[in-house]
């Protein structure tokens, strides 16, 4: 080229340079911030690293002594070519900028990855700290990172139908729920939200009323509906339709969560988005976000403060512990290495503690549907069965405090309670134009979310209010009630955890007996009125 022969060239070959030299991974020895190790390592080590970022608006989280002002904190950032993004009264905020302009900020690498699902990220491999001019107003920061190994918590396929498979009837007979809705407790005036990666054939939803005697009903769809159909949300709107046949559902589209950086802040916005529109509704969530590890709590305190805000309008969440048999930090395809010590784990979503997690069980019930045991679901191998576990964000919550387990003391539990989710054992679906079973503690979680429903109704008949924050409910009424209102789950195992007599990381407090179970929510929902 005839430019290498005129003066200016020199100045480009030597930009050219500069920029190469820039390129080039950074020395660890300039970073003073510690190594990430666990489940993130492995999912970078299992990455092509592309060198330093080009990302022209990265991000991290950061948690907030003071919940009234940022004044500080965009100052700093100012001067350091970064932006804060905050509302009043969060204890959390979002500082981000130019990749380049973060890692020095920092004072971290960040680089780009190429995942082996061919997805391009950026991601710091070195926890970044307070900065020492923000110690008073900022308490702690979460991780670099634009990549979420998200999940669909379910089985591979629906299976095929044995003779018996739960029918609607019989889902309300198992879990003592028939009593409520003959009292006229369908689910008039309630709506159900369900967080989907995936859609669903309008024609799968009207076979299933057909088939089961029940009204026809056309979900509402919030950001569109996924293009991908995977039988996941089919199962979900199905389940939830069985027993809360009156009820609205609502599919809120959660696929762009995982797509790009800013996860948490995104799902957040999607919570107050559907608290706004569907005030005090009842929230099921059969996907995931990912191994607990790989994340901080400071991460996870915009999805905290969501649900906290849904909560006081009434509204009651409820997520699936996951497939995984206890191995979530094994469970994202981008991990390589055999099952060990670090691979066990719980979904970060899951583990909070606004969050209510339902673990699966393996049911057995009579020919008309009545419960005859239920243990906890593996399957084998036994990389599939319910997930739990012990997350090590977060201290345990007061309502854990009276539970016990050998593996910890001081964290939260997971999960809070169950339901079938043996995929031989499940409730009757149609799929792609087939009666099948469905399966998976994806149909655990829509299961307690309608009879969720069907419990709300009760409670308002009789002079009480909408559940909202359900798991210090749950607990209280564990703790002491004068009526059964679970079923004791103590036999099964996943590849962690035995299930044992009272509380246990496979299946939570157990199953629910929603007729003596609704009354006892009811009084304890009395006992704690000033």
């Amino acid at each position: 080229m005839t430019i290498r022969c005129r003066p200016v060239g020199v100045l480009a070959v030597a930009v050219a340079v500069l920029l190469a030299a820039s390129a080039l991974p950074e020395p660890a020895s300039a970073y003073r911030a510690p190594v990430i190790a666990g489940p993130l390592a492995s999912l970078l080590s299992a990455s092509r690293d592309l060198g330093p970022s080009g990302a022209g608006d990265a991000q991290l989280t950061v948690s907030l002594t003071r919940s009234d002002r940022t004044d500080s904190l965009s100052s700093w950032a100012r001067g350091r070519r970064l932006d804060v993004r905050w509302q009043p009264g969060d204890e959390w905020a979002i500082v981000h900028g130019a990749a380049r302009d973060l890692a020095r900020a920092f004072d971290v690498p960040i680089h780009d990855y190429r995942g082996r699902r061919n997805q391009v990220f950026y991601a710091s491999a070195r926890q970044p700290a307070v900065p020492a001019a923000l110690a008073g107003d900022v308490s702690a920061v979460g991780r670099i990172l634009s990549y979420t190994p998200h999940r669909m918590a379910r089985p591979p396929a629906p299976r095929d139908v044995p003779p018996h498979g739960l029918t609607p009837q019989a889902l309300l007979t198992t879990y003592n729920a028939a009593p409520l809705a003959a009292a006229g407790h369908t689910g008039q005036g309630a709506t159900i939200v369900f967080f989907a990666f995936d859609g669903y054939d309008q024609a799968d939803l009207d076979a299933f009323a057909d088939l089961s005697g029940l009204p026809r009903f056309t979900p509402v769809v919030v950001g569109g509906r996924p293009d991908q159909v995977h039988g996941e949300t089919a199962m979900d709107l199905q389940v939830a339709h069985a027993i809360a046949p009156d009820a609205r559902l609502v599919v809120v589209n959660a696929r762009p969560t995982v797509e790009g950086g800013g996860t948490f802040e995104k799902l957040s916005q999607l919570f107050t988005e559907a608290d706004r529109q569907f005030p005090g509704a009842v929230w099921s969530l059969s996907i995931g976000w990912g191994c607990e590890k790989i994340v901080t709590a400071t991460d996870l305190a915009p999805v905290r403060s969501a649900l906290s805000r849904a909560h006081r309008n009434g509204t009651s969440a409820f997520d699936a512990s996951g497939d995984t048999a206890g191995l979530e930090c094994k469970g994202g395809e981008d991990f390589s290495s055999p099952p060990g010590a670090q691979d066990v784990g719980v979904d970060a979503v899951a583990s909070v503690p606004e969050m209510t997690s339902v673990g699966g069980t393996t049911l057995s019930t009579d020919p008309q549907g009545r419960w005859l045991a239920e243990q906890a679901w593996t399957d084998v191998p036994m990389s599939q069965g319910t997930s739990g576990g012990v997350t090590t964000l977060f201290d345990r919550p007061l309502f854990q405090r009276a539970v016990s387990t050998a593996r910890d003391t001081a964290h939260r539990l997971v999960p809070d309670v169950a339901a079938v989710a043996d995929p031989f054992t499940g409730v009757r679906m149609v799929y792609d134009g087939r009666v099948v079973l469905g399966g998976g503690t994806s149909q655990a979680a829509p299961i307690w979310a309608a009879l969720t429903v069907l419990m709300n109704q009760y409670v308002i008949a009789h002079g009480g209010k909408r559940l909202g924050d359900l798991n210090p409910l749950l607990y209280r009424v564990a703790a002491g009630s004068k009526l059964p209102a679970f079923r004791e789950i103590n036999l099964g195992s996943n590849a962690v955890d035995v299930a044992a007599a009272g509380y246990d990381l496979l299946t939570g407090l157990g199953s629910p007996n929603v007729a003596n179970l609704a009354r006892e929510l009811l009084d304890a929902q009395n006992a704690t009125r000033p």
